[in-house]
């Protein structure tokens, strides 16, 4: 069975920073695309960042230059730096990772349980 479990989402003042982590575990052959994405209530889930194996990443324009995805493929771990964050971005963050499963090297798409970061005064 496989497995990601975020954390080190919280409450944040406007302008503040947070970084979020999830972990991938189970029996896993390798793992290809990792994400965040967020939800707001009443709003489709939205992409946030992703990036490759290989360290190519993709940033929603609105969090660009504030944002920073980054990976440890040995740890099966993918990061997500926030500064300067809004009010608006006040969501559940989830984590997302395509995974090739053992036994059967099949691949199968991923999410985390979510993480609610709150950005308030």
């Amino acid at each position: 069975q496989v497995q990601l479990v975020e954390s080190g989402g919280g409450l944040v003042q406007p302008g503040g920073s947070l970084r979020l982590s999830c972990a991938a575990s189970g029996y896993i052959l390798g793992i290809n695309t990792m994400g965040w994405y967020r939800q707001t209530p009443g709003e489709q889930r939205e992409l946030v960042a992703t990036i490759t194996s290989g360290g190519s990443t993709d940033y929603a324009g609105s969090v660009k230059g504030r944002f920073t995805i980054s990976r440890d493929n040995a740890k099966k771990t993918v990061y997500l730096q926030m500064n300067s964050l809004k009010p608006e971005e006040t969501a559940v963050y989830y984590c997302n990772a395509e995974i090739w499963r053992l036994p059967s090297a099949r691949l199968a798409n991923y999410w985390g349980q979510g993480t609610q970061d709150t950005v308030s005064s």
